[in-house]
C-alpha cells in the first residue's frame, strides 16, 4: 500500500556576507571586561544598584514623593484649612467613569445627608441623578504657595457646587486627602533634617573618636553606650517636654528636628569609628601625615570618601527611624500640632475606639507613613548591597 507522496517544501538558507573573525568573540569578552575595569566605583555602584529592582523602584517613588511636597497646594484638592460643615465624617467617595452605560469620564455622585436623630449620626446617600465630572488644571481655593505666593490652581477639582472627598472627611468637614498631601511635606522633611543632623554629629564625632583614639575614643564611647541604653521612647517624651509650650509652630518643628537628630547620631558614629580604626592605618594616610596634613584634612579628604557610600546607605536606613519618631511623638500630644499638618498629627483623630469602628478612613495617614518607611528600608538595602560593586 503506497501512500501520497509528501510534498517537500525547500528551506531558505541565509550566508552572511561579512568577513569571518575568529577572535571577534574574545574581542568583545575583553571590551566588556575593560569596561568594567575602567569604570570608576561611582558607575559601577550604579549598574549594581539598578540590578537590585525593588530598591531602584524605591528610589523612584521617593523621588517623586519629595517632588510633590514641592506642590502640595497645587496637588491637594482643597485647601488644609478649608471646612465643609455640611459634611462632617462624610465617608470617602468612589471615581466613576460610567453613568448608565454612558462614558462620562471621572466623575462623583452628588450626596445628600440625613441625620438620625435616635443616634446622632449622620447618614450619607450617594445621588445617582447629580453627577459631578471632576475638573482638571482648574481654579478652587485659594491658597499661598510655600507662604508667600498667592494661588488658586488645583490639579483636579470638584464640580462646581460640589465636592470631592476621596478619602473622606474629618471631625471639622476637612478633607482627609488634602490633609495627607499637605502633611507629607512636614513628615518627610523632617526626616531629612534629622538626618542631616545626625549625619553631622556622627560623622564629626566618629571621625575624631577613630581617628585619635586614646581617652577621647573612651570618652565617646562611654556616651553613645549610655544614650543607646535608655529606651527611645521615654527619652524622646523627655526631650519633648521640655520644649516651652508657648513657643510657635515653626519653633516646635525646628526643636523636634533637633531632638531627634541629637538622640539617633550614636549608631552612625560607632560605623564611622569602627572605619577609621582600619583605615588609619593604611599606607597612604601615613603618607599624608609625613606631608605634613593635618587632621582635618585627612578625615575629610583621605578617609571619609572612601566609604561614603556606607554613610548613605546608614543614613537612608535611619530616616525611616526620623519619620517614626515625629509620627510617634505627634500622636501622642508632644510633637507637633495646630496648625502644622503632619501625618502625625492627622493621625491623632484616631485616637479614639469609637472613632476608629464609625469613621475608619481616619485612619489613611497609616498608609503613606507605611510606603515611606518601607520604601526607605529597600533604599537602603540596595544602596548597602551597591555599595561594594567589587562584590
Amino acid at each position: 500500500m503506497t501512500g501520497a507522496p509528501i510534498k517537500q517544501t525547500a528551506m531558505e538558507h541565509y550566508v552572511s556576507s561579512a568577513p569571518f573573525d575568529p577572535d571577534a568573540e574574545e574581542s568583545r569578552e575583553l571590551t566588556r571586561g575593560s569596561r568594567l575595569d575602567q569604570a570608576s566605583q561611582l558607575k559601577l555602584t550604579w549598574w549594581r544598584f539598578r540590578r537590585h529592582r525593588i530598591a531602584y523602584y524605591s528610589g523612584l517613588l521617593l523621588l517623586a514623593a519629595y517632588f510633590m511636597i514641592a506642590f502640595v497646594e497645587f496637588i491637594a484638592p482643597y485647601n488644609v484649612h478649608s471646612r465643609h460643615v455640611d459634611f462632617i465624617y462624610a465617608p470617602p467617595q468612589q471615581v466613576h467613569f460610567f453613568d448608565k452605560g454612558r462614558f462620562v469620564g471621572p466623575f462623583v455622585y452628588g450626596r445628600s445627608m440625613a441625620l438620625d436623630m435616635d443616634t446622632l449620626q449622620r447618614n450619607y446617600r450617594d445621588e445617582p441623578d447629580q453627577v459631578q465630572k471632576l475638573r482638571f488644571f482648574c481654579a478652587g481655593d485659594p491658597y499661598l504657595f510655600w507662604g508667600f505666593i498667592e494661588g488658586n490652581r488645583h490639579l483636579v477639582c470638584p464640580a462646581e457646587g460640589g465636592q470631592l472627598f476621596l478619602m473622606g472627611t474629618d471631625r471639622l468637614g476637612r478633607d482627609v486627602l488634602s490633609r495627607i498631601i499637605y502633611g507629607a511635606r512636614v513628615s518627610l522633611t523632617i526626616g531629612l533634617l534629622g538626618v542631616m543632623t545626625s549625619f553631622v554629629l556622627g560623622v564629626v564625632i566618629g571621625g575624631l573618636a577613630g581617628y585619635w583614639g586614646g581617652w577621647f575614643d573612651l570618652v565617646v564611647q562611654r556616651i553613645t553606650e549610655v544614650l543607646q541604653s535608655i529606651p527611645s521612647i521615654p527619652l524622646w517624651l523627655a526631650m519633648a517636654a521640655i520644649m516651652p509650650p508657648d513657643w510657635s509652630p515653626f519653633l516646635v518643628y525646628l526643636g523636634i528636628t533637633f531632638i531627634l537628630g541629637l538622640l539617633d547620631w550614636t549608631g552612625l558614629a560607632r560605623a564611622v569609628r569602627s572605619k577609621l580604626l582600619a583605615l588609619r592605618e593604611e599606607d597612604y594616610v601615613m603618607a599624608a601625615q609625613m606631608m605634613g596634613a593635618g587632621t582635618r584634612r585627612i578625615i575629610g579628604r583621605h578617609l571619609i570618601p572612601g566609604f561614603m557610600s556606607h554613610l548613605i546607605a546608614s543614613a537612608t536606613l535611619t530616616v525611616p527611624g526620623m519619620i517614626l519618631g515625629e509620627t510617634t511623638l505627634s500622636f501622642l500630644g508632644l510633637g507637633l500640632r495646630a496648625p502644622i499638618t503632619s501625618w502625625g498629627v492627622l493621625l491623632t483623630e484616631a485616637r479614639s475606639v469609637n472613632v476608629i469602628a464609625l469613621y475608619p478612613w481616619l485612619l489613611w495617614p497609616v498608609v503613606p507613613v507605611i510606603v515611606i518607611i518601607l520604601a526607605f528600608n529597600f533604599l537602603g538595602d540596595g544602596l548597602r548591597d551597591a555599595a561594594d560593586p567589587y562584590k
